[in-house]
């Protein structure tokens, strides 16, 4: 088996939210690490030892692993031939009605063929739409032996660094080699691998994001439940959980969103024949809450006549993504029925959102869409303030 690979590890999608934080925290075990990515803004910016969107802890290490040379990063996709293991860290997207788009994902493993051989050992880190593995499989030939393996990434974007080092991670592959050398990259960094079949690991994967998915679900009802009969639904949660541990996995209300949750909860119905009704039935409840906001308020006011203001553009608490954040869906509708909306956000930079105090100062309606720390802090007496998640 050839190992004389000028990188250890060279990652496609090398400088998106799930393959730089793997690719710092690979570099710095010390690793021979390749970041190919087509994104030439966004590698000036990692290049200068800067991160290009919020992940906690990663700067510093970033900067030393670049200074050290374990970490460099290449458009090129002819250094995908220089390591020993390619892991494919490439968003898998959903089409306008949330179905999986697993054709643009295979036509991509054909475009990088040229690049791949078997003295590699291959590992898909992407969520992917069940049996996928098997049609890349196909894709890449029976003429000779392919070592593939599915290791799927299960982080909280943010937290990656601290978390790759702290969770098990599931491992499986089509051939022994690639299980076995899958398992000794990633005891590189964390201290269990859990092995599983194929087709274990991509349900596990699917359920994982759906199981969160639902109890957000379940959360923001029992929230429209109790705020349609005038009742306080954190006051009830803490009373179920108070002293009650079968309770305390209850969520907060609030904004389900984000790139994987909602995606991954319709790639598991429609391998299911779209027979996935709870499935379905959170995606009604949590991309329907913003609507809920909005009607509720429009028994309140009339929106011709009032500015509401956003507070937290982002999918969630402090971080800067927006990727299928709730809160432009918010603003969307209440544009829609005719209110004069300002937004604001500590995290994310667009030149239309203004400052905190200029938005509260402007509005007469205060709408939470991302609990952002520092929103904690700001004193709302003197405006009308709408927080769903406390």
């Amino acid at each position: 088996m050839k190992n004389s690979f000028k990188h250890d590890v060279v990652i496609i999608g090398g400088l998106g939210h799930i393959g730089l934080p793997l690719g710092i925290v690979f570099a710095s075990k010390g690793l021979k690490v390749c970041l190919n990515d087509i994104n030439n803004d966004v590698a000036k910016i990692v290049n200068k030892g800067e991160m290009p969107y919020i992940e906690y802890g990663a700067e510093p290490i970033l900067k030393e692993v670049l200074a050290n040379g374990k970490l460099v990063i290449s458009l090129d996709p002819n250094c995908i031939s220089d390591a020993k293991y390619v892991i494919i860290a490439i968003g898998t997207p959903v089409d306008e009605y949330l179905n999986p788009k697993t054709r643009e994902f295979l036509e991509f493993i054909k475009n990088i063929k040229q690049y791949l051989n078997p003295n590699q050992v291959i590992i898909v880190r992407s969520s992917v739409f069940p049996q996928s593995l098997h049609q890349i499989m196909s894709i890449l030939g029976t003429n000779e032996t392919w070592h593939l393996a599915y290791c799927p990434e299960r982080i909280v974007q943010g937290f990656a660094v601290r978390e790759l080092e702290t969770l098990p991670q599931i491992v499986s592959g089509f051939t022994d080699y690639a299980i076995e050398q899958s398992e000794q990259l990633f005891l590189k960094i964390t201290n269990k691998v859990i092995k599983t079949s194929m087709s274990e690991a991509e349900l596990a994967k699917l359920f994982s994001n759906s199981w969160r998915y639902i109890q957000f679900a379940i959360a923001n009802q029992f929230y429209m439940i109790s705020e349609s009969h005038g009742i306080d639904y954190n006051r009830i949660r803490e009373i179920m959980i108070d002293g009650y541990d079968r309770s305390k996995g209850l969520p907060s209300a609030g904004f389900a969103a984000g790139p994987c949750l909602l995606k991954d909860t319709m790639q598991l119905s429609a391998f299911n024949s779209n027979q996935f009704q709870l499935g379905q039935a959170a995606m009604n409840i949590n991309e329907g809450l913003p609507n809920y906001i909005v009607d509720n308020l429009s028994k309140e006011v009339d929106f011709s006549t009032k500015t509401i203001g956003i507070l937290g553009m982002a999918f969630k608490a402090d971080v800067d993504d927006i990727r299928d954040s709730l809160s432009y869906k918010l603003r969307k509708i209440l544009i829609f029925h005719g209110a004069n909306v300002l937004c604001c956000d500590d995290f994310v930079k667009d030149p239309t959102f203004i400052g905190q105090d200029e938005l509260i100062e402007k509005s007469d309606i205060v709408i939470i869409g991302a609990p952002h720390e520092s929103y904690s802090k700001i004193d709302f007496t003197d405006v009308k303030l709408i927080n769903i998640w406390n």
